[in-house]
């Protein structure tokens, strides 16, 4: 009896808290949804809603407003609402506040599931769109779920698994959209998350679905709060734990997948949503899943009506995509609270330990295997593609007895397979500098901003400076790339140093801030969105012989690093026993952080962003010729050029005379082996 007195006073205190939130949410989103109505380069303004709202419209304006901002209007509600309900179910059942749609994966697999389906052909309706969604979407949190599964279900060991499973499935959606190039721009908005609508069928269909699985979320309620307690303290008090997950994430990657069917990927709505609703001081389950499907709306309307009052239709600027938008405001909240989060996982950094290297004779054995296989993977470079070249004409013309037309071909293929090498070398080392730093094998430049840093800098020298030369490119490259690694030292860092995890989070993080930023400049300046998303993803494609002087610093600063090996090597022993020898750490850390930011920002100046090299081919490197670094580096560059050299090839010829850009084809290779990396780490 008193513990339901107690539990009913507490339902007491928080109802006028609730009650207030709701009715300030309730009142923000009816003033951004007349303002949504409103925008547009029609010329149809808040008196013409007012006048279609009591049936005194003129048919132009009922036309613009039934068929394009009410559809709008509809759409971001729809989206919204699923979202911030998906997130609090996802948080309520896994306690982790950074648990979203986007950050476990369920996003990614629902947008791979449909844009499968449309290129497949397969794609006939909105229900069936929908229907493949959610099976993207559970495949996606099933991968997820069997990636946690053995050991304890830190937020740090299930937001890495989320990561994995994000990166692949936007790897492959990417692939799809590529083959596309004639619908390459609306690719990219919906890929990026748009309002835009053909009209009220599609806004209305979906958000009748997103209503019903609204309405059962709160069905849920109570079995949540009392997760909330810890998994023993629930059994206990009755609730099935397993029964609840499953129903919460089902829940979750439904309404997750009508918000993908209908908008694409919106990201950290489902995330941000939840999160604010908490700060005003609604806890409880009950009020929580409705308010946050408010606050999701609130984010969706409010984010699309401040990226058409910034870039304005009416004065020229292309659609920015809503999700850009949510995703520039999301990044910092994700980085905000991964650093108050606990991991779970500081001392991951064992995982990535100085072990005993191999025997010279073995040594060079391997060395000598990683060599042979380079050099099999540039001759099969030069003689497949789209035109093919026999081995003897291959062999004619590097001897210099070539015909004129098979010249051509090998002449024009070897400065990009060399391109292609010397920065799948790069980004080894670079993967290398970063893990001995961070001390975990799932550290790599992609993971923590510093490519899509580099990114930024790239496309910001284009567009505030298009008239510079080409040369400056790497340099503001490897600036964007430094920068970004140092915001995510600073923020990860706290008084007990770098806890592995931590850094990894905050850095995917500063990631979609940046990557944010850099389409955001995309839409801006006109950009062409076709070569920007192939550049984006990784491509080695018309690169020459020039570009191979890009990478002439990083290339000196690889080799700058494999002679620090010392003070490398005892990185990996802790903070005591380095000091006690002698060493800074301090410096030593950010010289070495500073050379994997030189290093991965001139391979992206070069080729782009290409990921899962720096992390692939150094943790290869490490079982073959163990942790020193004198030893690990040259046989990580000779790995990570075999492996771009190798996509690269492939790439070129799987459907040719169609490229599949390098970045997607490592991604596609990488992303398997990140998996299974991932159920081989111990959990904390």
């Amino acid at each position: 009896m008193t513990a339901t007195t107690g539990e009913a006073k507490v339902l007491l205190r928080a109802r006028p808290s609730a009650l207030v939130a709701g009715g300030a949410l309730a009142a923000a989103l009816c003033a951004v949804a007349v303002l949504h109505l409103t925008l547009g380069a029609s010329g149809v303004g808040l008196r013409d809603l007012v006048a279609f709202a009591v049936g005194d419209a003129d048919a132009g304006a009922e036309a613009v407003l039934l068929g394009s901002r009410l559809p709008r209007t509809l759409a971001g509600l729809a989206s919204g609402i699923a979202l911030g309900v998906a997130g609090a179910l996802i948080q309520g059942s896994t306690r982790n506040p950074l648990g979203a749609p986007d950050t476990l994966g369920v996003n990614a697999g629902a947008y791979l599931a449909v844009a499968l389906a449309a290129y497949l052909g397969l794609e006939t309706g909105t229900l069936l769109s929908g229907g493949a969604a959610f099976l993207g979407g559970l495949a996606a949190a099933a991968i997820v779920y069997l990636l946690t599964a053995r050991g304890v279900l830190t937020p740090g060991r299930l937001l890495l698994a989320g990561a994995c499973v994000t990166l692949g499935g936007m790897a492959g959606a990417e692939f799809l959209q590529l083959l596309d190039a004639p619908a390459t721009r609306g690719v990219f908005l919906w890929g990026n998350g748009t309002l835009l609508q053909p009209g009220l069928d599609r806004p209305l269909t979906i958000g009748a679905v997103v209503l019903a699985a609204a309405l059962l979320a709160p069905a849920l309620a109570r079995p949540l709060d009392v997760l909330a307690l810890g998994d023993d303290t629930a059994e206990s008090l009755g609730v099935r734990v397993g029964r609840t997950r499953v129903l919460a994430w089902l829940l979750a990657v439904l309404l997750a997948a009508a918000a993908v069917t209908l908008t694409g990927p919106i990201g950290y709505v489902g995330l941000m949503a939840p999160v604010a609703v908490r700060r005003l001081g609604v806890r409880r389950h009950l009020a929580l899943l409705p308010l946050a499907g408010l606050g999701g709306a609130l984010l969706v309307l409010a984010g699309d009506a401040a990226a058409r009052l910034a870039l304005p239709p009416s004065a020229g600027f292309g659609e920015l995509p809503v999700g850009v938008v949510t995703a520039l405001i999301g990044g910092p909240v994700f980085v905000l609270l991964a650093r108050r989060t606990q991991t779970g996982d500081a001392d991951a950094g064992a995982a990535v330990a100085v072990t005993a290297p191999p025997r010279g004779a073995r040594y060079a054995a391997v060395l000598a295997g990683g060599l042979l296989a380079l050099a099999a993977a540039v001759l099969v470079g030069l003689r497949i593609g789209d035109v093919d070249v026999s081995w003897g004409q291959v062999a004619a013309s590097l001897t210099g007895s070539g015909t004129a037309e098979a010249d051509a071909v090998v002449f024009y293929r070897l400065p990009r397979i060399l391109v292609a090498a010397l920065a799948g070398a790069v980004l080894a080392v670079a993967g290398a500098a970063v893990q001995s730093v961070v001390r975990n094998p799932l550290a790599e430049p992609g993971f923590l901003g510093v490519t899509a840093g580099s990114s930024a800098g790239a496309v910001a020298l284009i567009t505030v400076l298009p008239g510079a030369p080409a040369a400056l490119i790497p340099v503001f490259a490897a600036v964007g790339g430094v920068l970004a690694l140092a915001v995510v030292i600073a923020i990860a860092r706290d008084r007990h140093g770098l806890d592995p995890t931590r850094v990894v989070l905050v850095g995917l993080g500063v990631a979609v801030t940046m990557s944010a930023v850099t389409n955001m400049m995309v839409v801006a300046e006109q950009m062409n969105v076709s070569a920007a998303l192939t550049w984006m993803a990784g491509s080695t494609y018309a690169r020459d012989a020039t570009t191979l002087g890009w990478l002439v610093v990083p290339a000196l600063a690889a080799v700058l690093f494999a002679l620090s090996a010392r003070p490398v090597n005892m990185l990996a022993l802790g903070d005591d026993l380095p000091r006690a020898l002698g060493l800074s750490l301090g410096r030593a850390r950010l010289l070495a952080l500073l050379a994997g930011a030189v290093l991965a920002s001139g391979a992206a100046a070069a080729v782009g962003n290409v990921g899962f090299v720096a992390l692939v081919a150094p943790h290869l490197a490490r079982r073959l010729a163990g942790g020193a670094t004198g030893r690990l580096v040259p046989v990580a560059a000779v790995l990570g050029a075999v492996l771009v050299v190798a996509a690269d090839a492939l790439g070129r010829t799987l459907l040719a005379p169609v490229e599949i850009p390098v970045g997607i084809m490592t991604a596609v290779i990488g992303t398997p082996y990140l998996i299974w990396l991932m159920r081989r780490t111990p959990a904390a």
